[in-house]
């Protein structure tokens, strides 16, 4: 196989996600983010799987890099619980339900947009008056994206493509807020 043609194609798949179309929607969480903490409120992050993974990384270096109190919801001990006692398409609403407060805002993270549990954390968010942050990927019109005040979307159906970008934009942010590339983490 002739691998440069290859990885110039996998690349290129990643070239969307810097257009500058994107940047109203960086600034927007950006500013959301900074009123969270200055507030003293909190942002609630969460997904499925690879999302999952995502928002546990957004949740500590938001907190840690970018001073922004937040948490994730992947332990697995609170997700069979809350999955047990009200359905795993419920889980994340309820988790956010027990531990929203006004003012918060919740992300949530799903390459698909179409996780039932997920969506359904995003139409609570939105009843409840959170400000919701949303990243997703394949279909524009997923339902998840219809939620948010917020959304980023990444148009590809490639799950490590959309994931990855997901990634980008939500350390992007953090980055931002800190206000530079390149810091230490002391």
């Amino acid at each position: 196989m002739e691998w440069t043609a290859w990885l110039n194609d996998y690349f290129e798949r990643f070239a969307p996600a810097f257009a500058p179309d994107h940047h109203a929607n960086l600034i927007a969480f950006k500013e959301l983010a900074e009123g969270i903490r200055d507030s003293g409120n909190k942002m609630m992050l969460a997904g499925n799987g690879a999302s999952a993974s995502i928002s546990s990384h957004g949740a500590v270096d938001f907190a840690k890099q970018a001073k922004v109190r937040s948490i994730d919801f992947n332990e697995p001990n609170f997700i069979t619980a809350y999955a047990n006692d009200y359905g795993y398409e419920n889980w994340i609403a309820r988790a956010i339900e027990c531990h929203g407060d006004d003012g918060d805002a919740v992300v949530l993270i799903s390459a698909s947009g179409m996780s039932p549990n997920v969506v359904n954390a995003g139409k609570y968010a939105r009843d409840r008056g959170l400000k919701l942050v949303t990243f997703t990927g394949k279909s524009p019109d997923n339902a998840l994206r219809q939620l948010g005040d917020v959304n980023f979307w990444m148009d590809s159906q490639a799950y490590n493509v959309v994931e990855a970008v997901h990634m980008l934009w939500l350390t992007t942010v953090i980055d931002m807020i800190v206000g530079r590339a390149e810091y230490s983490v002391n």
